[in-house]
C-alpha cells in the first residue's frame, strides 16, 4: 500500500480486531495505521485484569509503527462492533495528537459505516509537547 486506500486500511483494521484480547469487556477493537513509507501496522485492544494496564487498539497500532521506526503516520482506521462509527477514547485522541497529528482518521463499524475525520476535529486544543517548558523536540 503506497497511498491511502481507505478500504484496504479498514479491512486491515477489521482483521486486527479478530486478534483482540478482551475477556472482560468483550468489546473487540482493531486499528491499522498507514505510514508515509507505505507500511501498514496493526493494533488490537489488549485488556488486563488490572484495568489501567489495558492497551487500546489505536495506541498499539501507532506504537507498532513508531517501534518499527516509521514516524509519519498518514492515515489511521479504527473499527468495532458499534451502532455507528466507533469513537476513540480521550487517551487515544491525545496520543494521536502527538504521534499522528496530520493523519486522516477513519472511524468505522462492522456494518460498513465510515466517518472520515482529523485529529484536530477529534481533539481541538490538544495538549502539545511544545506546551512543556524547555521541551526539546528531537523525535
Amino acid at each position: 500500500m503506497t497511498q491511502t486506500n481507505p478500504q484496504a486500511l479498514i479491512d486491515a483494521a477489521r482483521q486486527a480486531r479478530e486478534r483482540a484480547y478482551a475477556p472482560y469487556s468483550r468489546f473487540l477493537v482493531g486499528a491499522a495505521v498507514l505510514t508515509d513509507t507505505g507500511h501498514v501496522y496493526l493494533g488490537c485492544n489488549i485488556e488486563n485484569a488490572a484495568y489501567p494496564s489495558t492497551n487500546c487498539a489505536e495506541r498499539v497500532a501507532m506504537q507498532n509503527a513508531w517501534a518499527a521506526g516509521d514516524r509519519t503516520i498518514v492515515a489511521l482506521a479504527v473499527i468495532a462492533d458499534t451502532p455507528g462509527p466507533v469513537s476513540p477514547c480521550g487517551g487515544c485522541r491525545q496520543v494521536m495528537a502527538e504521534l499522528a497529528r496530520h493523519a486522516v482518521i477513519y472511524l468505522c463499524n462492522l456494518q460498513g459505516s465510515v466517518q472520515t475525520t482529523s485529529v484536530a476535529a477529534l481533539l481541538p486544543g490538544a495538549f502539545d509537547p511544545a506546551d512543556l517548558p524547555d521541551h526539546d523536540t528531537h523525535a
